[in-house]
């Protein structure tokens, strides 16, 4: 079947890409902090626009948008989420290496 292999090849790039997204933002790795909540979507649409202009160098990787839709009781609400790593764990310093013992003068190797 013509392109079959085209599209095999995309799904394996799709689940490698699964899959490294699971590393890099799975629960072992941190957690998502809510930074921006509304129910007004033009406020939403302002906050994204902020985001976009004022900080140029933010990963979008790791930014979730949810759109919590809403019922007749409830309003829809708009989240911004962004992941913040758990810090590194630090290593103890390393034990000092101590002196060569000095050579008593006159002695041989």
């Amino acid at each position: 079947m013509p392109g079959q292999r085209k599209r095999r090849r995309q799904r394996q790039r799709e689940l490698v890409d699964l899959s490294r997204a699971a590393d890099r933002f799975g629960p072992d790795a941190g957690r998502w902090e809510l930074c921006y909540t509304t129910e007004d979507e033009s406020e939403w649409q302002a906050e994204l626009r902020r985001l976009r202009t004022e900080e140029p160098g933010l990963d979008w990787d790791a930014v979730r948008l949810d759109m919590l839709c809403g019922r007749s009781t409830h309003p829809t609400t708009y989240r911004l989420s962004l992941f913040v790593p758990h810090p590194a764990p630090e290593r103890p310093p390393a034990a000092p290496i101590p002196p060569p013992e000095e050579r008593e003068e006159g002695a041989g190797p």
